[in-house]
């Protein structure tokens, strides 16, 4: 049995062998999206080596074959002195993280084991790539100055479920056998680590499923002002309104959007300044929708103004949204109103009568709202005192950025906030797929762990103050006011109607 399968067009898009990252990707390029060229080692690789703590026999040296074919395709067309320097984007609050690879020659790559005198397959990619969080191994060269001649690969997680950010990436790992072996290794083996042991309880996860890798050549959205990086819906998540939405940082790599410790920009903004990608953006997330037949969003790295997909997820809308584009999808005949019906889980309907805060309370900050409802809790300013304090009552954490190491926190927590990031941050996300109201990006809240406060422009409140958060308007409010149900909603009125009929 083969464990290493191409990213190519013709190879099966099987989630529970390559993973949804991988069987995504594949798909992508199927429906003639840009996606950079790399390979998958199987789920099922991963179960062997989670059992018996080796790699399977004979996976070693496919992993070489496949990682020299790919790294091959790396044409190297001028030095690191010739290269230009990446920019820093005035608009966010950090400088990049500077780990561009050596320049290749555009168009000249080609997929590892792909006969290169058939005639190409659709935009299957051949250039580099970016990712999302940067665990660096001591081979996986991040630091500046390193070879830039060297060719350079991103080593991710890809389970058959989405456990956004539970496992180990690393980016930039030198395309050699021994670095990405290391890298396969090691995201293997965090399958099992606590925070993603814990997302798989909190989610009902089988513990024994495992994780696919994927490998892929690096683009980099750090590389000039003509870079950078972004997550996109084809729907707005809050809402389900018929509008793209998301974010966007301009001379940044992925893994700053996705980890909410930037500021990031609205998606919009892609349009004025990069409009030849956000065209590209728009045309990819229609084709994604018409294909899965629902709301999708994806992570993409636009390097030089040439825009690459990254990663493609369906669905994953709270409440009243989920019911909103359930039902829209059946109006535009994309769906039917039987499966509108199906696709609404209980939980999304108990959430799509969104309660609100009740007007009259003192406003201490107001963010984005990342996750619909309203919750109250006590101020914890960590996720072990959430962890802590959440047997004693609700709590709600209150965080810069969240990271998946708080993944115990935000599962004890009734509510979170954070004080950067934006609505497609980690604790956005997180928030979302457990169903938690949640605040980002409430910027007159500092957090102080160390004192144990939150500073307000009101004063400063210790933890276990009672606060109040709505996931919808982004408000954050001192004590409990109660809340009100939300008002009346055409759509959850139909979707309901139609359940009626189809019994």
């Amino acid at each position: 049995m083969t464990h290493i399968h191409l990213l190519d067009p013709r190879t099966s898009a099987d989630p529970d062998l390559l993973g949804g990252k991988g069987a995504g990707l594949v798909t992508m390029m199927r429906l003639g999206l840009p996606v950079p060229a790399g390979f998958v080692v199987s789920t099922v690789a991963c179960r062997e080596f989670l059992h018996t703590g080796r790699m399977p026999p004979g996976l070693e040296a496919a992993l070489a074959d496949a990682v020299r074919d790919l790294t091959a395709t790396v044409a190297p067309t001028h030095d690191e002195q010739a290269s230009p320097a990446p920019m820093h984007d005035p608009n966010t609050a950090t400088a990049p993280e500077h780990n561009r690879q050596a320049t290749r020659t555009p168009n000249t790559a080609t997929p590892p084991g792909h006969d290169r005198n058939a005639a190409p397959a659709p935009n299957t990619a051949t250039a580099p790539e970016h990712d999302r969080q940067a665990t660096p191994t001591p081979n996986a060269a991040t630091a500046p100055g390193h070879d830039r001649r060297v060719a350079r690969v991103s080593v991710r997680s890809g389970a058959s479920v989405s456990m956004p950010g539970m496992m180990s990436t690393f980016l930039n790992v030198v395309g050699e056998i021994g670095p990405v072996r290391d890298a396969v290794e090691a995201v293997f083996a965090s399958w099992h680590s606590p925070r993603a042991t814990s997302y798989r309880e909190v989610h009902g996860i089988p513990h024994d499923l495992g994780t696919a890798v994927v490998v892929q050549l690096m683009v980099f959205g750090d590389l000039d002002l003509g870079s950078g990086s972004g997550v996109a819906f084809s729907r707005d998540p809050r809402s389900g309104d018929r509008t793209p939405y998301g974010d966007v940082l301009f001379g940044h790599r992925g893994d700053d959007v996705v980890s909410g410790r930037v500021a990031t920009r609205p998606l919009g903004e892609l349009a004025e300044r990069e409009p030849e990608v956000w065209a590209a953006l728009l045309d990819g997330l229609g084709r994604v929708e018409r294909h899965h037949r629902d709301v999708c969003h994806v992570e993409f790295t636009f390097e030089a103004g040439r825009l690459w997909f990254l990663q493609v997820r369906p669905g994953g809308l709270a409440g009243r949204a989920a019911v909103r584009v359930a039902v829209d999808l059946a109006d535009e005949g994309v769906i039917d109103r039987a499966t509108a019906v199906r696709r609404v889980s209980d939980r999304q309907l108990r959430a799509a009568r969104t309660p609100r805060i009740r007007a009259g309370a003192e406003e201490l900050a107001r963010g984005i709202g990342a996750s619909p409802g309203v919750a109250s809790g006590r101020i914890a300013v960590t996720a072990d005192r959430a962890a802590r304090m959440a047997a004693a009552g609700p709590v709600i954490l209150v965080r810069p950025h969240t990271s998946p190491l708080d993944m115990h926190g935000l599962a004890a927590a009734a509510g979170i906030v954070t004080t950067i990031g934006g609505p497609t941050s980690h604790a956005a996300v997180v928030a979302r797929s457990m169903g938690r109201p949640a605040v980002v990006g409430a910027a007159a809240l500092t957090v102080d762990p160390d004192a144990g406060c939150v500073h307000t422009p009101a004063g400063s409140f210790p933890e276990g103050t009672v606060i109040t958060i709505d996931g919808t308007g982004g408000e954050v409010v001192a004590g409990d006011p109660g809340s009100v149900t939300g008002d009346a909603d055409p759509h959850l009125d139909r979707l309901l109607s139609w359940a009626r009929a189809y019994g």
